[in-house]
C-alpha cells in the first residue's frame, strides 16, 4: 500500500471529498440492504438475500404512519424535510416488494408471473444506479424468468430465459413496484396474488445443474447512521468496494482511492494514518457534504437523477443527489413525477384549513400515460397521508366512480371537508386541515409529459 503521508494534502482533501459524494448512494443503499438482508434483529429485516419481503400494511397509511417523503434517509426510516417539488415521495399507488442477491457464486432467475397491470421490478447496482428493468414497460406483461449476473459470470445462458440483465456490482438490490387500485379486500387479495408469483431463484436450481461453491461470508460492518460524517465513512466504502469492481471511467480516483489504503479489501483503518492526513480527509468530507447540499437545493425536479449507467455516466454528482432526493427514484421513462407548491395565486403551500381548491384538467390535457396517473396528497410539514372519512389517499384515471365533466375534462376537488354535491365527492382528494403538497406521477408517460409539451394544470382556489 501506498503511504498516504506520501500523497499531496491537497490531493489527499480533493480525493476525499470526491470519493464521499460518489460513495454517498453506496453508503446509502448499504444502509437498507443491512437493515433488510443482515440484521435480523431489525423490522425491516427481509430474511437474508434471495427472498422478497412484500408489503403486508395497507398502502395508505394515515398521518402519524410510517409513510413519509424520502429526503435525506433511505426509504422505510422517517425523513426530516420535504422533498423538493418534482422528486419522488411515497408512491402510494405501487406497494413495494423488496429484495436482495448476492450474485458473488452465481446468477439469479427472476420470474414473475403474466400481469394485467402496472409493475416494475428494477434491479439496482452498489451506487443506487439501474442495471435493468423486468416490468409492464420495459419487458411486457408476459410470464418471464429473467438471468440476473455479476460483472464476472462467464457462463452460458441456459434455454428458457426470456432476458439477461448484467451487473456491475456483485450486490444488487430490488425494489418492486405493482398497482393497486383501491384498497377494497378483492383488490388486495388480487395485488397479493401477484406479488406472491414473483420468484428468486439461484441458476442452479433453474437449470436443475449442481450448485456451485458458495462465496465466503462477509463480516458485514454493522450500520450507525454517523458513519456518513466521519472519516469512517471509509472504511465502510473500502469493505463495499469490494463487491464493486472499478469501473473504467472511475479508474483515476480508484487508483487515488487506492493511494490512501481505500482498495477495496475491507482493511482501511483510520486510526492509522497520521494526524494530518486523517485532517486532509476530514475537510475533504466536509467539501463533498457542502457540495452535494448545494447542489440538492438547486435540484427542481427529477430529471436525470435515476437510471441505468448508460444514461448517468460519471454524473456522480447527480446520482447522490438521487439519493438524498428519493433513494430509489425510478426514471422519468418509468413514472414521472410533478406537484404544487403554490397555487394560480401564487401562494403557498396551499393551506385547505380556509379554502378550497381544484384541479380541472381538460378533455385534451388529460395527463398522457401509457398506465395510469394519480394525485396524492401529503401534510405539511412532515409530507405525511392525511387521515380521513373516506380513506381516499390518492385519485387518479384508474380510481373508480370518478365522474368527469360534460366535455370530457375532470376536475378533482382538494379540500377538507367533504364537499355537499355528489360529483364533487365523487372526485373528492381529502386535504388537510392546514398546509398541503399535492404529488402528480404519471407512470409510462407520453413524449409529451418528457419533453415538456404537456404540464400540470394550476391548483386554483375555490
Amino acid at each position: 500500500m501506498v503511504n498516504p503521508a506520501l500523497v499531496d494534502p491537497a490531493t489527499i482533501r480533493a480525493t476525499a471529498a470526491e470519493a464521499w459524494v460518489r460513495g454517498y448512494p453506496v453508503l446509502q443503499n448499504y444502509r437498507t440492504l443491512y437493515a433488510q438482508a443482515v440484521d435480523d434483529a431489525d423490522p425491516k429485516y427481509a430474511g437474508g438475500f434471495g427472498v422478497f419481503r412484500h408489503e403486508q400494511r395497507q398502502p395508505f397509511a394515515p398521518a402519524g404512519g410510517d409513510v413519509v417523503a424520502p429526503d435525506l434517509v433511505a426509504p422505510d426510516l422517517v425523513a426530516p424535510e420535504v422533498p423538493a417539488p418534482g422528486v419522488p415521495a411515497p408512491d402510494e399507488d405501487t406497494p413495494c416488494s423488496w429484495a436482495w442477491l448476492d450474485l458473488r457464486a452465481e446468477p439469479w432467475v427472476v420470474s414473475v408471473p403474466a400481469a394485467d397491470r402496472y409493475y416494475v421490478l428494477p434491479v439496482h447496482e452498489l451506487d443506487t444506479v439501474y442495471a435493468g428493468f423486468i416490468g409492464a414497460r420495459a419487458t411486457g406483461q408476459e410470464a418471464g424468468d429473467h438471468l440476473v449476473a455479476g460483472p464476472g459470470w462467464q457462463g452460458e445462458v441456459p434455454a428458457g430465459i426470456t432476458g439477461v440483465i448484467r451487473t456491475a456490482s456483485e450486490l444488487v438490490g430490488i425494489v418492486g413496484r405493482t398497482h393497486l387500485a383501491d384498497t377494497s379486500p378483492a383488490a388486495v387479495s388480487e395485488l397479493r396474488a401477484i406479488q406472491q408469483q414473483y420468484r428468486l431463484r439461484p441458476l442452479h436450481e433453474y437449470a436443475g445443474t449442481p450448485a456451485p461453491e458458495p462465496a465466503p461470508h462477509p463480516v458485514w460492518p454493522v450500520w450507525r447512521d454517523e458513519v456518513l460524517d466521519t472519516i469512517e465513512f471509509f472504511s465502510f466504502l473500502d469493505f463495499l468496494l469490494g463487491f464493486f469492481p472499478a469501473l473504467p471511467a472511475e479508474a483515476d480516483l480508484r487508483g487515488r482511492l487506492t493511494d490512501l489504503g481505500v482498495d477495496g479489501r475491507g482493511e482501511f483503518e483510520p486510526a492509522a494514518l497520521p494526524i494530518q492526513v486523517r485532517a486532509e480527509i476530514e475537510h475533504g468530507i466536509a467539501d463533498g457534504r457542502a457540495e452535494l447540499e448545494r447542489a440538492a437545493e438547486r435540484a427542481a425536479d427529477s430529471s436525470g437523477l435515476f437510471g441505468t449507467r448508460d444514461r448517468l455516466g460519471t454524473a456522480y454528482l447527480k446520482q447522490a443527489v438521487g439519493a438524498v432526493k428519493g433513494l430509489y427514484g425510478l426514471p422519468e421513462e418509468e413514472v414521472w413525477y410533478g406537484g404544487w407548491t403554490v397555487d394560480s395565486e401564487g401562494s403557498g403551500p396551499p393551506n385547505a384549513s380556509d379554502r378550497d381548491y381544484v384541479l380541472r384538467f381538460a378533455p385534451d390535457r388529460l395527463p398522457p400515460a401509457r398506465f395510469f396517473w394519480s394525485v396524492t396528497m401529503y401534510a405539511l410539514p412532515g409530507r405525511r397521508l392525511v387521515d380521513n372519512t373516506l380513506d381516499r389517499y390518492t385519485i387518479g384515471d384508474l380510481t373508480p366512480g370518478l365522474v368527469h365533466d360534460p366535455d370530457g375534462g375532470l376536475t378533482l376537488y382538494l379540500q377538507h371537508k367533504r364537499p355537499a354535491d355528489a360529483q364533487h365527492s365523487a372526485n373528492w382528494l381529502p386535504a388537510p386541515d392546514g398546509p398541503f403538497a399535492p404529488a402528480l406521477r404519471v407512470y409510462g408517460p407520453a413524449a409529451q409529459v418528457l419533453d415538456g409539451r404537456w404540464t400540470p394544470p394550476p391548483l386554483t382556489p375555490r
